[in-house]
């Protein structure tokens, strides 16, 4: 109903503008024409801003085109307008497509350069080009066209450019509503989840360009008789600019949105002739006026008011179908890794994978950081292009590009949600139903019936909520169930997912656990990454377990749980020394977590958490990937705030204060990643440890590089160009630089080779020695223990277990913790 009232307020709108377009005077009427291209143009912007998410200043050069093409064929070559209009319109489209090149690889200010550069060749272009265009002085006297043997005069020209407005707002309210208006919007919000979808991001982007710089180019073609001469100054930046502000001022996206913005354009020159030198300073505080009342525009303005009503459609309905009545009932195909292999440049990310996902079995892939996981994800899913070995899927090869991959029966989700926010949850669904096949760019989208299925694969995913919200409003457990959703809909032969469990909560984990063998019940092939070890080893048939980019070990979870390969690659090899046991080394706590709460809005990632490291003692922090480890460095450093509980140190709360604060205590953390700044060299990154307290700060650096020898061989090198090993030294000397008296290191060892391991853990000791409290969280549970006076256990964000580290290295729950059980 609302969309019948809006066609129907633009119909009336259009009449009563044809109206006036008949019996204004010439004056008016060209203005109400100029207001009417403006319309035009801005449709065309609204496509490419509004539905692509792209940006384009340079919409005066297709405008341009079309209103040369038409000036041109109508004056030196006689040729009709009525012939020479469309030519130059979809001349303009032609040249929109060129455009849309460099939206393949930039986005943001850097497309808007581009298209600010491509403006001024057309306008400079239009200069030089002199036996063609007339060069500054243009091309005059460009004749009206002819309509059923009577010239149009400027009341009839504004009748033929008010209806083509109109037209054009028509084609952009079906555009929108349909699935090419949908797949825009869905490229805009996340390329990499619309091409797991089966759309192709570069025709969507390249239609998006070319039916904008269409529109602009048949507003170009309306001009030039309009007007009756075009010269290339008329055709500026400026000109540019005033396009995009039609589309802002009126609500980018929105259906009325060009009109009004057009109105503003186009009236208030008229209305300020006194001021036409500060026009864009006018417009410019206009739109900081409108932006900051209303984000979305004057078209905004109704959705912004307080006494809006709000309108939304009732849960979907309880029951719902199983799974399997859902989906086709056909034979699926199963995905296979055949020693399979990936190169980046010279690391070897993957070497020699051998597996198969068999349709109705749920096969995981696990392994600890740095594995090799993603990377297989992500060549399972098309999106790269293996360097060694195939990918098949049945008897045939995996298509070489992600949205083929999507359309021959690949579907997956991501680690970190990714649905289409601008698009409600059933439309996420609906888009992904048609596999890429989106019909006609003015077709409907979708029916009633398929409404209903979509809504019945919803609740048969868990979703019970609103299936007409956007879907960026939803929770994170149902952005969860959606994306699921979204992936069944592709009906496919495989369904990947990474990380589905990350941050729900033991409930959801259940009813996910459910979820996953009721897909496979339908005889779909589940591949699956997860670090819960519970529900892996809960919901899987076969477990892959990679190691540095080698597959060590497959098989059942029972048997994957008491493999030798796979215990030392989560816990580490057996270490040359046994854990240390130095009796107890202080009375005093240094540091003290005390019933923690901490997440990323959704359910928790640390539960009341406590633990304790007293003063000079080193301390290990053990868990599986997602138990919390990182997080809870994170809280204690002050790069992320604790929902309840506190962070004491020697005998104060830090709570209320900032990561800076905490440094100038001495709670200095060695963060995951190394995070170096690459482009300083390795002697200003270490100074820049010592930010807060610079007194001795040459003395310092050279205690450092004595320290690390190798630092000093390279030290006015770019740090970004230091191996991984030299990095990591690196990163460890900037902490000391702080003067810490608690180091917290996060995950030192991750991606560097046994040698660099052994020295790096040897300066560990040697701080640790020195009585600097240490807090280490290391993938190589071995390797932390040897090092370490106690540990604590963490699984589900909660401690498992804690005690000297000896006693830790013997106790069950460590496994648990890392392989499940």
């Amino acid at each position: 109903m609302r969309s019948l009232a809006s066609t129907l307020a633009v119909l009336g709108a259009i009449a009563a503008a044809l109206a006036m377009a008949a019996t204004l005077d010439s004056y008016y009427a060209f203005v109400l024409g100029q207001i009417a291209l403006l319309t035009i143009v801005g449709v065309g912007l609204n496509i490419l801003v509004g539905l692509g998410g792209q940006m384009s200043f340079g919409h005066a050069g297709v405008y341009a085109i079309g209103a040369y093409a038409v000036a041109v064929l109508t004056t030196r070559l006689g040729v009709s307008f009525w012939i020479a209009w469309p030519l130059g319109a979809l001349l303009a489209g032609g040249v929109g497509a060129l455009m849309a090149i460099p939206a393949l690889r930039l986005k943001g200010p850097y497309l808007a350069m581009v298209t600010i550069a491509f403006g001024l060749i057309v306008e400079h272009g239009l200069v030089e080009l002199r036996d063609v265009t007339g060069g500054q002085n243009g091309i005059l006297d460009i004749p009206p066209p002819s309509l059923f043997g009577a010239t149009l005069d400027a009341n009839g020209m504004a009748v033929l450019a008010v209806a083509v407005a109109g037209m054009a707002m028509l084609a952009f309210a079906r555009l929108s509503a349909g699935g090419w208006g949908a797949a825009m919007r869905a490229v805009r919000d996340a390329d990499v989840a619309a091409a797991s979808v089966g759309l192709n991001p570069t025709v969507i982007r390249t239609l998006a360009f070319s039916l904008s710089a269409l529109f602009a180019g048949a507003a170009g073609g309306l001009f030039a008789p309009m007007a009756g001469f075009v010269t290339p100054q008329t055709f500026n930046l400026t000109q540019s600019i005033l396009f995009v502000l039609v589309v802002v001022l009126g609500g980018s996206g929105t259906r009325l949105g060009p009109l009004l913005g057009a109105l503003v354009v186009g009236l208030l020159p008229e209305l300020l002739s006194g001021f036409e030198a500060y026009r864009i300073l006018v417009f410019g505080a206009l739109l900081m006026v409108v932006l900051w009342l209303a984000p979305r525009g004057l078209a905004g303005l109704w959705n912004a008011l307080p006494f809006k009503r709000k309108t939304t459609a009732p849960p979907i309905a309880d029951a719902a179908p199983p799974l399997a009545e859902l989906l086709s009932d056909r034979p699926r195909a199963a995905l296979r890794a055949q020693d399979l292999g990936m190169r980046f440049g010279g690391l070897r990310a993957l070497d020699g994978a051998r597996f198969s996902l068999p349709p109705g079995q749920v096969t995981a892939l696990i392994g600890p950081n740095g594995a090799g996981k993603s990377t297989v994800m992500n060549l399972l899913s098309g999106f790269y292009r293996p360097t060694d070995g195939l990918c098949l899927l049945g008897e045939a090869p995996l298509p070489r590009q992600a949205f083929a991959a999507a359309r021959a029966g690949v579907a997956r989700s991501y680690q970190t949600s990714q649905v289409f926010q601008s698009l409600s949850v059933e439309d996420n669904v609906l888009l992904a139903a048609r596999r890429g096949r989106l019909g006609a760019p003015l077709a409907r989208f979708a029916g009633q019936e398929q409404r209903r299925k979509a809504r019945a694969l919803l609740r048969a995913c868990g979703y019970g909520g609103d299936p007409t919200i956007p879907a960026g409003d939803l929770a994170h457990v149902d952005r969860r169930l959606v994306e699921i959703a979204r992936a069944l809909a592709l009906d496919p032969d495989v369904l990947l997912l990474d990380e589905p469990a990350a941050g729900l909560s033991q409930e959801d984990k259940r009813r996910l656990a459910v979820l996953l063998k009721e897909i496979a019940a339908a005889d779909v092939a589940v591949g699956l990454i997860e670090h819960d070890m519970g529900l892996v080893m809960g919901v899987s048939d076969t477990v892959v377990v990679l190691n540095a980019g080698m597959q060590i070990a497959q098989g059942t979870p029972s048997e994957i749980q008491a493999d030798p390969a796979v215990r030392a690659a989560y816990l580490g090899a057996a270490p040359a020394s046994a854990p240390i046991d130095r009796g107890p080394v202080s009375r005093l706590d240094a540091l003290r977590v005390v019933n923690l709460t901490a997440g990323y809005g959704a359910a928790p990632v640390l539960s009341g958490v406590e633990i304790e490291v007293r003063q000079g003692e080193a301390v290990a922090l053990l868990g599986a990937n997602g138990a919390g480890k990182s997080t809870l460095m994170r809280v204690i450093a002050g790069l992320h705030p604790a929902a309840d509980g506190q962070v004491a140190f020697e005998g104060g709360l830090l709570n209320s204060l900032s990561a800076n604060e905490r440094v100038r205590k001495g709670v200095v953390l060695s963060p995951e990643g190394r995070q170096v700044f690459p482009e300083l060299t390795v002697r200003d990154n270490i100074r820049l440890g010592a930010f807060l307290d610079r007194r001795d700060i040459e003395a310092r650096t050279q205690a450092m590089l004595a320290r690390f020898p190798r630092l000093a061989e390279r030290l006015h090198q770019r740090a970004g160009l230091l191996s991984g090993g030299e990095q990591q030294m690196l990163a460890l000397a900037r902490a000391l630089m702080s003067k810490p008296k608690v180091l917290l290191l996060d995950e030192p060892s991750l991606g560097l080779a046994p040698r660099v391991i052994d020295e790096i853990f040897g300066a560990f000791r040697d701080l640790r020695d020195q009585d600097l409290t240490l807090l280490i969280v290391d993938q190589m549970a071995g390797l932390a223990l040897s090092i370490s006076d106690r540990a604590y256990v963490l699984s589900g964000g909660q401690v498992v277990a804690q005690g000297r580290s000896a006693q830790i290295a013997a106790d069950p729950a460590v496994n648990a913790a890392y392989l499940g059980g």
